[in-house]
């Protein structure tokens, strides 16, 4: 069920007046960073990395095997074998084995007897060739500590875009709110100087087409506040996505509830970026990071499939002995081993040879890949740089025209209060100080939406 937000308000202790709730920027990123179902979402990718990262080192969990053989025919048990034990990968290709091997029966071959109390064994296999530098087991635990950190900066990537698009649905309704305002208060001094406008049209000191002007003045800005409130309800739908309660059911604005005044907004001095700043920064960027960790993983890969261009050679060693008392190492000599040697080479290694090539190729296309993005990233921060000082600069200008055109509307209206001037002048004069105001909003507006896309370019909202 829907609730409002002038009650989740009060528990985050926003400012209330008697019969309006404001919402600062701050308390509605808190809000959103606390319950929004993405925000959510983004603190599972950590989780996901670190999974993978617990999957990637079960390849060297040690492994117990066991194996039991019996064959009986004719009601004549003809042999029974079974061989238990324990394995151990570990690092440069080097596996430890050691195990119990116990068969028995009439029919056995000679090569599988064992003495009655069994044989224990144990020793190591290593590869040589293949697998030597570098193996599928180490690979992926390589990629998954890759895969971690990348998943930290996908967290990273998701609430930087969604506190960036939220920032803007704020703003948005910071602009429909105080335009609606404006047009608000216009409307009702158009109503009132039509009622003026006619008592002294009546009374015979006005003529009556400056009623007509009037009305005329009442109708428009009517339309114009018509499409003001429009826009301020569907600013208000757009920011109530952003919001959410702690069991992740939507919430709406309450239609008391404002944004920040007009006159607490900040005006922080924004430094300029150097050449040497911007690369910096854009190096640090998450979606950058990103992509040289997959130019690492990638290249992982090509380690690997260089590393199948070799021919496969494995070495084992095994010590066997028989226990007595249950005691592996009585009676322990080096002559009773086990030795084994394994080769195994393609002639011509075109497959191998084939998937190198093609890994190579992939880091190439990568890093052409982010060196493009970097210089994308580049110029989109020293895009949003410019817009912001663009926007300083030009509030500084309406902020003149506004103070300059509120002059020039109390004189005319002097004049016309004086007889010395036209209802013409007037409500053109007002409409210039309207525009004046509606201009500096709109601006104001987008000073802070050109903050919040350099913040973006920069990715340090988090």
């Amino acid at each position: 069920m829907k609730q409002f937000l002038l009650v989740i308000s009060f528990c985050f202790s926003l400012s209330f007046s008697w019969s309006q709730a404001v919402l600062s920027e701050k308390e509605y990123y808190e809000l959103i960073l606390l319950n929004h179902p993405l925000v959510k979402q983004a603190g599972i990718k950590p989780q996901m990395g670190e999974s993978q990262l617990l999957k990637a080192k079960g390849g060297f969990d040690p492994k117990m095997f066991s194996q039991f053989d019996r064959k009986n025919y004719d009601g004549v048990a003809n042999y029974q074998k079974v061989n238990a034990g324990l394995s151990i990968p570990t690092w440069y290709g080097i596996q430890v084995k050691s195990g119990f091997e116990s068969n028995s029966g009439p029919y056995l071959s000679s090569e599988d007897k064992t003495p009655a109390g069994g044989l224990w064994y144990g020793g190591v296999s290593v590869n040589l060739g293949q697998g030597m530098m570098i193996d599928q087991r180490r690979a992926e635990l390589f990629k998954a500590r890759i895969y971690l950190e990348s998943t930290l900066q996908e967290q990273r990537l998701l609430l930087n875009e969604l506190i960036y698009e939220s920032g803007y649905a704020y703003w948005n309704w910071f602009l429909a709110q105080y335009s609606k305002e404006v047009l608000q208060d216009s409307y009702d001094l158009a109503q009132i100087r039509l009622k003026g406008v006619k008592l002294t049209a009546e009374l015979g000191d006005r003529p009556i087409i400056d009623t007509v002007e009037a009305r005329i003045q009442v109708q428009y800005r009517q339309s114009l506040l018509n499409n003001y409130q429009t826009d301020l309800l569907n600013s208000k739908v757009k920011l109530s996505t952003y919001l959410w309660t702690e069991l992740q059911e939507p919430l709406e604005l309450d239609e008391t509830t404002l944004p920040i005044a007009m006159d607490s907004v900040s005006f922080g001095v924004v430094p300029l970026l150097s050449e040497r700043d911007i690369d910096s920064l854009a190096e640090n960027h998450p979606y950058l990071t990103m992509n040289g960790l997959k130019i690492k993983t990638l290249e992982i890969d090509q380690k690997l499939k260089r590393e199948q261009v070799k021919p496969t050679v494995n070495l084992s060693y095994n010590f066997i002995n028989e226990p007595i008392n249950y005691n592996p190492m009585t009676n322990l000599s080096p002559n009773n081993n086990k030795i084994g040697v394994q080769f195994e080479m393609p002639l011509l290694f075109r497959k191998e040879r084939g998937d190198l090539e093609l890994a190579k190729l992939k880091v190439q296309d990568e890093q052409l890949s982010y060196v493009n993005n970097k210089m994308y990233l580049k110029a989109k921060i020293k895009q949003a740089q410019n817009d912001v000082l663009n926007a300083q600069n030009q509030l500084d200008i309406y902020r003149q025209t506004v103070l300059d055109s509120r002059q020039l509307f109390d004189a005319e209206k002097t004049m016309f209060e004086q007889g010395e001037s036209s209802l013409f002048l007037v409500n053109a004069r007002e409409l210039t100080y309207i525009q004046a105001n509606l201009k500096y909003i709109e601006v104001l507006c987008k000073y802070q939406q050109a903050l919040l896309s350099l913040r973006f370019a920069l990715a340090n909202f988090m």
